[in-house]
């Protein structure tokens, strides 16, 4: 039995992330697009400032060579790895749902499945996101990847682990102050602590090599580029494009996740209620009840 949802998880995990990619690649890759444009725009201003400088070839990125182009990039690149990963997502809220729905029987199917998804989005994604949100090209410096990566890591841990936490707290508050208010306490518990890592954790803009390019900010995007004199010769990366490219991948995600509560809840409620519908048929029809044996080999 648990194979069948094992496969029916990772199918609907696989959907959404392909939903999810269709709507990123009509709505948020047209920004990716403008903030390389960006990028190369700004490079070109910054080689013109150092060659009126006399240090000709020590601006801007060193251009390195295409191993794909931006059409495959933009849409075989995204949309195999926004499939992949809504199969690892599909795969670990299955077993998670698993796990729950033994240890908790009378949940109905359909409502365990909107309150885990709801779960891995709040904790896998949005907080995280909030405190490091998604950045298209030309925001951040290679240098800072690993930097980036590892803090982003951080997170999401932390998110999991303090979700984990309120949730314990909950469960033994229940019998005091009731289902209601153990739940608002709960809430209160991880949002404090998610509050606490994110005034813990270093702002994106206060790593080393981001404060040496642009100054004290608390984000990395790019500043205004100033000639010696202080004029702006190039502007700084527009707020619009950046503001789109995040909110258009924000739903993305909820595409993937509600996809995944949706379709998920759907087949597993017909899973729970095929012995039910298969006992009624047997009885319509006059035939035997099946018996432990053939229960079991079902």
């Amino acid at each position: 039995m648990e194979f069948r949802y094992i496969y029916r998880g990772l199918g609907i995990g696989l959907l959404g992330g392909l939903l999810a990619f269709v709507f990123a690649r009509i709505f948020a890759e047209p920004f990716i697009q403008d903030a390389i444009d960006y990028e190369s725009g700004r490079d070109e201003a910054q080689e013109s400032l150092h060659a009126a400088a006399g240090q000709g070839g020590h601006g801007g990125h060193a251009e390195a060579a295409e191993v794909f182009s931006r059409s495959v990039q933009r849409n075989i690149g995204i949309g195999v790895g926004m499939a992949l990963f809504g199969l690892a997502m599909g795969g670990l809220f299955v077993v998670v749902y698993l796990i729950l729905a033994r240890r908790y029987p009378g949940i109905r199917p359909r409502v365990l499945a909107a309150l885990l998804a709801g779960a891995g989005f709040v904790s896998l994604y949005l907080i995280p996101f909030a405190k490091y949100p998604a950045n298209p090209p030309a925001v951040g410096h290679e240098e800072t990847i690993g930097a980036r990566s590892a803090l982003y890591l951080a997170m999401v841990a932390i998110s999991v682990i303090a979700l984990a936490l309120a949730v314990l707290a909950a469960r033994r508050l229940v019998g005091r102050v009731g289902t209601w208010n153990a739940s608002l306490l709960g809430a209160l518990v991880f949002l404090v602590l998610v509050g606490v890592a994110m005034g813990l954790l270093p702002a994106l803009g206060h790593l080393g090599v981001n404060r040496a390019e642009y100054g004290s900010f608390a984000t990395e995007t790019p500043q205004p580029l100033l000639a010696p004199d202080g004029r702006i010769v190039y502007p700084g990366f527009p707020a619009d494009v950046l503001f789109r490219f995040r909110f258009y991948t924000v739903i993305s995600q909820m595409i993937l996740w509600a996809t995944i509560a949706l379709g998920f809840g759907a087949l597993a409620e017909r899973l729970v209620a095929a012995p039910a519908r298969e006992r009624a048929r047997r009885l319509s029809a006059g035939e035997a009840a099946p018996t432990v044996s053939e229960a079991t080999i079902a």
